[in-house]
């Protein structure tokens, strides 16, 4: 099986949120997909150890922000390689709660809130099937693919993406440092300074972690 095969289907960028009791909790995901649309569904892919999967089961309900091409890459960063166990992602971020909800504006073309009539299990994920009750657009900016996000923004997927495909390295000369939150590589032939020369101040160009996030891989 060649699994490269499967880059070639094509994906947004979505910040899916949910509220239960006095938490708010959100992460982007790549798979979002409208089911039917007379009495709209749309299903929703996420993986069984994302705190986010805990909250929604409990609270039934949940919204999607769907990415604009003008995204800011700490949004991203902050909401996709970061868990709600950990910090308050809300914080310095435009939102809005509707119908008890939050509903992220920055970077949003439009939003979709509805609530869970079904859960498929599937194996590491579990897909949440979400009838439609509220939508609305908010500006007319064309949505991020994720095609964008890998090519333009060099982003990557986390290992608890559905899409998230360990990459082989090729062995060469150089010293090679990989981020275990996100999985971006860091290659001394193709950087202009040494990974062990970079300030300490450095963080990771995908999701914002430090150096010390890194692991040899040569």
């Amino acid at each position: 099986m060649d699994k490269n095969v499967f880059k070639n289907i094509t994906y947004g960028l979505y910040v899916v949120t949910s509220k239960y009791n006095d938490i708010l909790s959100g992460c982007i995901v790549n798979t979002v997909s409208q089911i039917t649309s007379v009495d709209p569904v749309v299903a929703i892919s996420i993986n069984k150890n994302n705190y986010m999967n805990e909250i929604i089961k409990k609270s039934n309900i949940v919204a999607i922000s769907i990415l604009d091409v003008n995204t800011n890459k700490d949004l991203i960063s902050k909401f996709g390689y970061k868990s709600s166990k950990d910090i308050d992602k809300f914080t310095d971020t435009s939102y809005e709660l509707i119908d008890e909800v939050p509903v992220v504006k920055e970077n949003t073309n439009g939003y979709i809130i509805g609530k869970v009539i079904n859960i498929i299990d599937v194996n590491t994920h579990d897909i949440f099937l979400v009838s439609v009750s509220k939508s609305a657009l908010l500006n007319g900016e064309d949505s991020l693919t994720y095609k964008d996000y890998q090519l333009k923004m060099k982003g990557t997927s986390p290992k608890n993406a559905p899409t998230y495909i360990e990459t082989e390295t090729n062995k060469t000369d150089s010293n090679k440092y990989r981020c275990i939150i996100c999985g971006h590589i860091y290659d001394d032939g193709v950087e202009e300074i040494p990974f062990h020369l970079l300030p300490d101040d450095w963080v990771c160009p995908v999701c914002g972690v430090s150096k010390d996030k890194f692991e040899k891989i040569n």
